[in-house]
Formats: structure tokens, C-alpha cells, sequence
């Protein structure tokens, strides 16, 4: 209602400063907009917030009142009279052509400038507005279960937390409340599903962690929440059912001894996670008094190296050297042939065989499959290292996993300015490459899975304490990683090895296995370890 133009900007700016303030915040809070820190007006604590926000509107008010004053009254009656004179005139004018148009066009320009800034802030707000119920109604369950909200712990005010199961009905974790109502987190199993249930105390891991929202939830029948809520008890938290097999848990926690070590399996067409073991490891049920020891300095008992770790891959490397070869001679990758006698020099630098054992006359099914140092070296020198680099940025290298546990990138870098000693380690799974057993695991399940990747997951549905379905997850493909006509080379690849390669003793086995060994040379301050695939028939 400003008349004096210049008072009509200044009160347009600090509204828009009001505007902007509230888009801030509230954009940042819903994840509309990167968070600012800048407070809500009138509404978040702070006194300066307060007091700034008073002004503007002390200013704005204070300006309506000036233009409301007698001077300026009259003033402004004077000029009302005035543009009412040239109104008369120019309706006068108006029928002239052309002359109604203009008119137009003049009071669209004089009201342009406030105009372009309302409409702006209204798009802006409906698309806040919009978003905002996308977030309450859609996203909200995301926020809320994330394990850095530390507002979860609220809910076991009123919860008791739920238990977390294997899919065939074993309880891995649970609550045991005694007669005065103390809780205790109870793992049936001990060290055998640490890793993967975790601990939900000295913080959380594992899926103690990552489902600590279902767990601490329910969706017990609403009549007996109310019962509960009334007479003071704690409700029932959901169960979560895993996707992970009891028995071949037992069978892998057992066959890794007291090895460090891990072992993971995953179903390729689902990607659900069958088995996670992982050694050293702990006793949840004993982590708060073994917490020093666990926790200290040396100690790798927490980490879990099924998802974590990063190790040189060794021979199963060999799989995407043989697929880059593959992918760069379509039509001739079967003439491919090397006369392997136990090694391979290059610029002064050699790459020996194990036990610099001469393999003889190689195709490349042959090298796969005897897992050929030699051949896969002179086949690391024949390829284009940019376009292996490019194949192993598709295969996940460097990257994050698609897996809601927590999980360490693979390394991968090598290019054409590479020298021939670093190509020829690199391609047999040396050099500075880092990969870890879920990565691979996945990668052998795409190739199962004709090329098709599932994501991996570790949590099947979750139900109420009474067994009624709550939340059911369900197999997702992540990406098609290559082609058919690609995983179908590998497959073949992949079965000689079991035939008639490095793991033939899983040739005479009740079912048909497919494979690839692999071991890597492993330095520490005191000495060079070198095993080679010819112990790869303990792994």
C-alpha cells in the first residue's frame, strides 16, 4: 500500500529478507535445501534473531504509518487528484489506436519489479510446501531410522526392543526383561553373529544399528498399545527377520577356525545375503566390560572384514583382465595363445608363475583356468589400460557399494602412462588394487546372474511380536553390469577353473560350481609372504 516508490522497495527488500529467512530454514530442516544454521523467525530461540526480526517489522509498520501522517495525507490526496485528472485524459486518448494497449504496457512495467520478486517466492514456497509433504508422508521412515538420529533412543522409553532372526526362525538377538523391569541385550549365538547382529550398547553396530527404528517400533494390535500406554507398560518392538541361513552361518563360522578372515555368500538372482562371518570378532553379550580390549589400539576384533576390508585380490582379479582382453577381441579372443615357461620379463622387470611352474602351451581358457601369472601379464601388456580402467570405474571399483551396512570402496586406478612392472602386477591382481569380499561376492553374483546385479541386503521383513507382516523388502536389481553374451564368457571361464583348473576339487561335488582362486603376496615390517594358487585349495 505503499505510495512513494522508494518506500515500496524498501518494504518489499525486508520482506523479502523475512522470506528468504523462513525458505532457509524450514528448506534446510526437510532437506529441501542444504541446512544453513540460520534460525527461524519468531519461532527458533535467539535473541538477536528476535530483535532483528522485530526491526524489520517495526520498520515496515513504521513506514505505513509516515505515508499515513496529515502532510503526507494531504500530499497524496493532491496526487490522487492528479492521477485522477490524467486517467480522465487518457480515457479521453484511449480510443486512438494503439493507445490502450500502451497504456497497459506502461502499468505492467511500473509493477514489474514487485511482481517478477512475489511470484518468485511463491514458486519457491509451493515447491517447499510440496516437497515438505513428500518428506512427512514419503521420507520420513528414512530420516528417522537413520542411525545418527540419536531421537531413536526415545522410543525405548516405551518400547521393549525387538528381536533380530534368521530366516529359518533362530533368535540372534533379544531382550530379556527381569521381574523389575531391567532389560538386558541377549545373543543367544555369541561370536558367531556378531558382526552382523552388532551391539546396541557402547553405541551400536551391525544391524543392532542399522534397524534400530524397526526394532525399537510397534505394531502391536492398537487396543493392547492403549492397555499398555494406561497401565504403564512397555509395548512390544517389531521383529526384524534377516535374510542369513543358520546352519551355513554355523558351517563357515566353523570352517574359519580361529583364522582371521571372512566369509560371505549371497543368492546372485535376489541378492540376499545368505552368510557374513567375520574373525577376530567379539561376544556382544560381554562388549560392555570387554569394551577396552576390544576397542583398543591393535585390535580389529569390531571390524568386519566381509564388507570392510580391503585386500589385494590376487588372482580373481584375473576376471576382469580376461573380460577387458574379451571386450577388446570380440571375434579373436580365441586364438589367443602363450607359451608359459614359468615366467614373464618386461623392461628388466619378471613376473613368475607359482612355484615358477611352466604351464606350457596356453589358450586363454587354459591361462584362466591355471590361473597363468605369465599369460595374464603378457595379456595386461596387450590390452589398453585407460579402457580396463573405465571397465573397473563399471564394475564398482571406487565407488559405493549399494548395501545399507557399512562398507569400504574398492581401489582401482592404472592408465597408459603406466610402466610395463606396475600394468603386468596390476593384472594379476597385484599393485596397488583393493578390493573386498563383498565386492567380489557381488561381482560373481552378476556374473551367476547373467550380468544383472542385485543389491544386497541383509533384512528380509519385519514383523510385529505377533508374526503379522509389518514391512517386507523385496529384490531390486542395482544395475546390468555387463552383458549376457559377456557373463556367459566368464561363466565358461569360470567353470574350467573347476574342471579343469586350480579348483578342481570342487569338481566332484553334488553340485556344479563355478570359481575363480585367487592369492596375493602380503608384506609387513618383518618379512615377504608369498602364497600362490597352488595352496588355493584350502580357501
Amino acid at each position: 500500500q505503499m505510495k512513494d516508490a522508494f518506500y515500496k522497495y524498501v518494504a518489499l527488500g525486508l520482506g523479502s529478507v523475512y522470506a528468504l529467512q523462513v525458505l532457509l530454514t524450514v528448506g534446510g530442516s526437510t532437506k529441501f535445501i542444504p541446512m544453513t544454521g540460520v534460525t527461524l523467525p519468531l519461532v527458533s530461540y535467539g535473541g538477536s534473531s528476535l530483535l532483528s526480526t522485530m526491526i524489520i517489522f517495526g520498520m515496515i509498520q513504521g513506514m505505513y504509518i509516515m505515508q499515513a501522517a496529515p502532510e503526507k495525507r494531504r500530499n497524496i490526496d493532491d496526487k490522487r487528484r492528479k492521477d485522477h485528472e490524467t486517467k480522465n485524459r487518457q480515457k479521453q486518448t484511449a480510443k486512438e489506436p494503439g493507445a490502450q494497449g500502451s497504456q497497459q504496457r506502461r502499468r505492467r512495467h511500473r509493477n514489474r519489479e514487485y511482481a517478477v520478486v512475489t511470484y518468485f517466492f511463491l514458486i519457491v514456497f509451493v515447491g517447499l510446501i510440496g516437497y515438505f509433504l513428500y518428506f512427512q508422508f514419503v521420507k520420513s521412515d528414512e530420516f528417522i531410522n537413520s542411525p545418527y538420529n540419536s531421537l531413536q533412543d526415545l522410543f525405548s522409553k516405551n518400547v521393549v526392543r525387538g528381536e533380530i532372526q534368521t530366516k529359518d526362525g533362530h533368535v540372534i538377538a533379544r531382550t530379556n526383561v527381569s521381574s523389575d523391569a531391567s532389560e538386558t541385550r541377549e545373543y543367544p549365538d555369541g561370536k558367531m553373529f556378531a558382526h552382523v547382529a552388532g551391539f546396541a550398547v557402547n553405541g551400536k553396530a551391525g544391524l543392532e544399528k542399522q534397524e534400530n527404528f524397526s526394532l525399537l517400533r510397534s505394531h502391536e494390535f492398537f487396543l493392547d498399545q492403549i492397555v499398555n500406554d494406561i497401565s504403564g507398560k512397555k509395548n512390544t518392538g517389531d521383529n526384524v527377520i534377516t535374510t542369513l541361513d543358520y546352519e551355513a552361518q554355523a558351517a563357515a563360522y566353523n570352517a574359519l577356525d580361529d583364522y582371521e578372515g571372512a566369509v560371505i555368500a549371497i543368492e546372485p538372482k535376489t541378492g540376499k545375503i545368505a552368510v557374513m562371518v567375520s574373525k577376530p570378532d567379539y561376544d556382544p553379550n560381554t562388549i560392555a566390560s570387554d569394551w577396552e580390549s576390544v576397542n583398543g589400539e591393535g585390535s580389529t576384533s569390531l571390524y568386519n572384514r566381509a564388507t570392510q576390508g580391503q585386500y589385494a585380490p590376487g588372482s580373481v582379479f584375473k576376471i576382469f583382465t580376461a573380460l577387458e582382453y574379451y571386450n577388446e577381441n570380440p571375434s579373436t579372443y580365441n586364438d589367443y595363445s602363450f607359451d608359459c615357461d614359468g615366467s614373464i620379463t618386461k623392461d628388466g622387470f619378471t613376473i613368475h608363475c607359482a612355484g615358477n611352474k611352466s604351464h606350457g602351451q596356453e589358450d586363454l581358457t587354459k591361462s584362466f583356468a591355471k590361473s597363468c601369472n605369465s599369460s595374464f601379464s603378457n595379456i595386461g601388456l596387450l590390452v589398453d589400460n585407460n579402457k580396463l580402467n573405465t571397465l573397473c570405474d563399471d564394475m564398482l571399483f571406487n565407488k559405493n557399494l549399494p548395501i545399507a551396512f557399512d562398507s569400504k570402496k574398492s581401489k582401482f586406478a592404472l592408465d597408459n602412462n603406466a610402466s610395463s612392472a606396475l600394468t603386468m602386477q596390476t593384472t594379476i591382481g597385484q599393485g596397488n588394487t583393493l578390493v573386498s569380499p563383498l565386492h567380489m561376492c557381488m561381482i560373481a553374483g552378476a556374473i551367476c546372474n547373467d550380468g544383472n546385479l542385485m543389491r544386497p541386503y541383509l533384512v528380509d521383513h519385519t514383523e510385529n511380536a505377533s508374526g503379522a507382516l509389518v514391512e517386507q523388502n523385496k529384490p531390486a536389481s542395482y544395475k546390468q553390469i555387463m552383458s549376457k553374451d559377456q557373463a556367459a564368457f566368464l561363466q565358461n571361464l569360470m567353470a574350467a577353473v573347476v574342471s579343469d583348473g586350480t579348483g578342481a576339487k570342487l569338481s566332484d561335488q553334488s553340485y556344479e560350481a563355478f570359481g575363480k582362486t585367487g592369492t596375493a603376496q602380503v608384506s609387513d615390517s618383518t618379512c615377504l609372504l608369498y602364497t600362490s594358487d597352488a595352496a588355493d585349495d584350502r580357501i
